[in-house]
């Protein structure tokens, strides 16, 4: 028996939200000037989604100087409970944060000014588009979109609603990355033309799921919330989310969109002419829809082109590394990963080292990395300086893209040409019909 649903559809949210807000207006006038950004430059902050990622951006916010944690939110009652827990035990950041099931309560809150948002990967844009509505500046984890067109559709919501808007790549704040990059687009390898990244994981079966009961410690419908509803199975939640379709995005967009991210970055490119796809489901016959081995070709204007190589279940790594990025240029090649570069000859032969101060994992990050830190900091500077962000969304987007597009290629079978002014795909309308995807009713995106 499911769990009765606590959801209400978005356009009944909006409409209680703003009469909510205005009730939240009579405070104390010392109350009030504390809670203004510009007298004390505090920023007031909450968490939503700390079953993963989450977690990690909770300990990254409290590193950022006078960052007040006002709530902690999860479906899972469980989940928020054992992060409000840990803060309090922190003894840090004032007064210890609310712990809340649904993140409306939230968007109601006229004193928070950011929402950090680490839920399922379907959650990632309308709760994003929600939180701009309701007047707070967003740092969402990638991907942004759990398709194409949640992305553009966040683009325009940002340029509508003027909010600071991060998304998660967290390797584009880090300070040897950034050291690494200007020194390609100065031309220290050349003319730099191909970039290669990789991940390589162990993954184990999702088995075949079972009908059950909802846990009583899950509002499983708000879990669901945009996406169209399916009955609750027992291999679902917390992480195999990411293998289905109604709800993840497979590992192209749950790790290529890091090292593809670097690549475009690197080679100056936006979108590409020619996307291509090969591989498959090869380890296990099991639920999970996506795919555990994927090659993806990408080539752009200017005769520069960009792969990426996926394995979810063999973890065999390249160049010594679970994850990474290696570019090419006519006069060498550079090796990025998350904890510094490598410049080499064109030879092969190794003439510089550079790591960062700070380590951050190489494969699925859970805990805190250095990066993590960086990328918060910038976020906060964009909001209390109006500081250039490192990701912003346009740019976030944009590789984000190029991971939905080898899905869908994939998917699809074939190569698919594209429009490198947008992305658009060209002469194909079933691609293009994989561009948005099916609501809720109630639920739909809309940037009004």
């Amino acid at each position: 028996m499911q769990k009765k649903t606590t959801t209400q559809p978005r356009r009944t949210f909006l409409k209680r939200s703003a009469l909510a807000t205005a009730g939240l207006g009579v405070l104390s006038t010392a109350q009030a000037y504390e809670n203004i950004l510009g007298a004390n430059d505090r920023l007031n902050v909450a968490v939503i989604g700390v079953n993963g990622r989450g977690g990690g951006l909770l300990q990254a916010a409290l590193k950022v100087k006078n960052v007040h944690l006002g709530y902690i939110c999860d479906v899972d009652t469980r989940a928020y409970e054992k992060h409000v827990g840990k803060v309090k035990a922190q003894g840090i950041k004032g007064r210890a944060p609310k712990g809340v099931q649904d993140f409306r309560r939230v968007l109601e809150d006229k004193n928070i000014d950011a929402v950090i948002i680490a839920t399922p990967d379907h959650w990632h844009a309308p709760m994003s588009l929600l939180a701009m509505q309701a007047g707070k500046h967003v740092y969402v984890e990638k991907p942004c979109g759990h398709n194409p067109q949640e992305g553009e559709m966040l683009i325009a919501a940002q340029e509508k609603y003027g909010k600071v808007l991060q998304m998660g790549n967290q390797q584009r704040s880090g300070p040897v990355t950034i050291e690494g990059i200007k020194k390609i687009h100065e031309g220290l390898i050349g003319r730099a033309y191909y970039g290669k990244a990789w991940y390589a994981n162990s993954r184990g079966s999702i088995g075949r799921g079972k009908a059950a009961p909802v846990p009583d410690w899950l509002d499983y419908d708000l879990w669901q919330g945009p996406a169209p509803r399916t009955p609750y199975m027992d291999n679902y939640i917390h992480y195999n989310w990411h293998w289905f379709w109604r709800w993840g995005t497979g590992e192209s967009c749950n790790n290529a969109t890091h090292e593809v991210d670097i690549c475009r970055w690197a080679l100056q490119v936006d979108y590409p002419i020619k996307v291509s796809s090969a591989g498959g489901r090869y380890h296990f016959d099991d639920d999970w829809e996506f795919y555990d081995s994927q090659m993806v070709n990408y080539d752009f204007p200017d005769r520069k082109t960009i792969t990426w190589e996926g394995y979810s279940c063999n973890g065999v790594p390249m160049y010594g590394r679970g994850r990474g990025a290696l570019i090419r240029g006519t006069e060498g090649s550079m090796l990025l990963d998350r904890n510094g570069y490598i410049h080499y000859d064109r030879q092969g032969k190794v003439v510089a080292e550079v790591k960062e101060k700070e380590k951050s994992a190489t494969t699925d990050i859970i805990g805190i990395g250095g990066l993590d830190a960086f990328h918060m900091s910038n976020f906060a500077a964009g909001i209390r300086e109006g500081g250039e962000l490192n990701s912003p969304i346009v740019e976030g987007h944009k590789s984000v893209l190029l991971c939905h597009m080898a899905n869908i290629a994939q998917k699809l079978g074939r190569t698919l040409e594209t429009n490198p002014e947008n992305g658009h795909f060209l002469h194909d309308g079933e691609a293009m019909g994989m561009w948005g995807r099916e609501y809720e009713p109630g639920w739909e995106m809309k940037v009004d």
